[in-house]
């Protein structure tokens, strides 16, 4: 195996993902194979490799930095809760079974020897591993059969360096107080620590530096500052932060019900990246009053989701949203909510509940779950506002566990096959009679450049305004440039050589 290094973090949201996606990008910048690793991922954010696994989508985004494919090895095991105490566990990419904390935490170290297996499997095709630990590796409660952050890092027999959230206060209390709680053998394994998401002058954090790097005899590696980097989070904490809750007026209004198991809120990243929509999250229904359209995104639990809709109020909104003919769209589970029923033994525990009727479509859950990446058209004709989307190339993924039939009154949205097969002939989606509901499986429909500007645009000329001049936003581009920033603020602001030392002496060490 080669060099490789783990980011681990003091705490959840500290900034671990997007560090590992920057030190990928800096290894491929230097003419190096790297790739991303995290044994274990919680999260409600996925997509789907080439050949049809799932995997968390921060390892996704992180092997884009990397200019690789994504491969499920590179997320071996990803939970998804399904409740608090719950939570569906996919390993290597395909669901194996549901279950609470208590029984997935005894059931952990039957999972090592595998994890182990695939880590040396992926680690043996490049020269750079970067792993990605979760949470903190103070947990102590945790640690004796810890398989993400010092248990991962012993398996991988790598060096660690800890990553520091100032933003959110108490950082050096933070980086001693979990270097505290590690015991000996996992503290000589961190070699280098960075203070993450500063603000301000940095002359002013000299003096703590000093004493941290006293206290506990490892080195501060860099202050990364505060960036506007434009990149996919791992979970929807940032939702909670605020992060797209900006007040710059643009033409266009859109708003995402932020439900409580929502799922893949990564769909919407290139709405928000364009040059002409605001996109906002919304938590009570008088927030979407004047909103050019609203999404109903995925769910992990999709009658529980549909029933807390129900309960606070946004099915009332949403239906007096449709009758002034305003635009709706809902994107997997918000498909199926959008329906006429739901009849469901697998999620929920619940077994049918009326939806909200805006598409004459009926959802009947199977144990069996449709993962695949899809590519298509849209339909040659489409009704309404949508009419400005027909016939236009599609690529995403699907990650569903419902079959959806269509009723008389709506048509379908696209014309689909697995992995760009030809010819695009599987029916997908539906889209009602006065053209101004949508309901689709396919996650990423927005990536689609050509489809979202064909979108935007009728909205805007709904609304009396021209069409946006130029050609469609690329996101896929974007994000590119992304990671070059991203790289670029690394390098200033991390002593990325010493990163390159650290591996070095420690691959050394290791084969004495």
């Amino acid at each position: 195996m080669g060099n490789a290094v783990m980011i681990q973090g003091t705490a959840s949201d500290v900034g671990k993902s997007v560090l590992v996606a920057g030190l990928c990008r800096i290894f491929v910048q230097d003419g190096l194979r790297v790739a991303p690793f995290k044994s274990q991922n919680m999260a409600l954010n996925s997509g789907i490799t080439p050949d049809g696994k799932e995997m968390g989508r921060a390892q996704i985004f992180q092997a884009e930095a990397a200019g690789i494919a994504p491969d499920v090895r590179m997320n071996p095991v990803l939970l998804k809760p399904t409740s608090d105490c719950k939570a569906q566990v996919v390993l290597m990419g395909k669901v194996a079974t549901n279950m609470d904390a208590v029984t997935y935490h005894n059931y952990k170290p039957r999972l090592r020897s595998r994890i182990q297996q695939v880590y040396r499997s992926l680690a043996s095709e490049y020269e750079v591993m970067v792993l990605e630990g979760a949470g903190s590796p103070a947990e102590i409660n945790l640690r004796d059969r810890d398989i993400v952050n010092m248990g991962m890092a012993e398996l991988a027999e790598c060096p660690v360096i800890l990553v520091a959230d100032i933003d959110r206060g108490g950082v050096f209390a933070a980086i001693y107080g979990t270097l505290a709680l590690l015991p000996e053998h996992e503290k000589r394994r961190v070699k280098g620590v960075i203070i993450n998401k500063f603000r301000g002058d940095k002359a002013l954090l000299y003096s703590g530096i000093e004493q941290i790097e006293a206290l506990t005899g490892v080195p501060v590696l860099g202050v990364m500052p505060w960036l506007k980097v434009d990149l996919e989070d791992e979970d929807s904490v940032v939702l909670e932060r605020g992060k797209y809750d900006a007040r710059t007026p643009k033409d266009l209004d859109i708003a995402v019900i932020q439900l409580p198991y929502m799922s893949n809120f990564t769909d919407f990243n290139a709405l928000a990246a364009q040059p002409d929509a605001r996109l906002r999250y919304v938590s009570q229904p008088h927030e979407l009053q004047g909103c050019d359209l609203v999404i109903l995104p995925g769910s992990k639990n999709t009658l529980s989701d549909l029933r807390w809709v129900r309960e606070n109020g946004f099915e009332q909104a949403l239906l007096a949203h449709h009758q002034a003919n305003g635009a709706v769209l809902g994107i997997c589970g918000g498909y199926q909510m959008l329906g006429k029923h739901i009849f469901d033994a697998v999620e929920s525990g619940l077994e049918e509940m009326p939806g909200i009727g805006l598409l004459d479509v009926v959802t009947r859950f199977a144990s069996s779950k449709t993962t695949t990446r899809v590519a298509g058209k849209t339909l040659p004709a489409l009704p309404g506002i949508f009419s400005a989307c027909a016939a236009l190339r599609l690529e995403g993924y699907e990650i569903h566990m419902g079959e959806t039939q269509r009723g008389p009154s709506v048509e379908s949205f696209a014309h689909l096959n697995e992995c760009n097969a030809l010819p695009y002939d599987s029916a997908e989606g539906a889209v009602n009679a006065e053209g101004n509901v949508l309901g689709t499986y396919m996650h990423g429909v927005f990536d689609n450049g050509e489809f979202t500007r064909a979108l935007l645009n009728a909205l805007r000329e709904r609304k009396g305004l021209k069409a946006w001049d130029g050609e469609p936003f690329d996101y896929q581009q974007h994000k590119q440039r992304q990671f070059d920033i991203l790289a670029d603020a690394m390098r200033e602001h991390i002593d990325i050589e010493s990163i390159y030392k650290i591996m070095h002496e420690h691959q050394e060490q290791s084969c004495i």
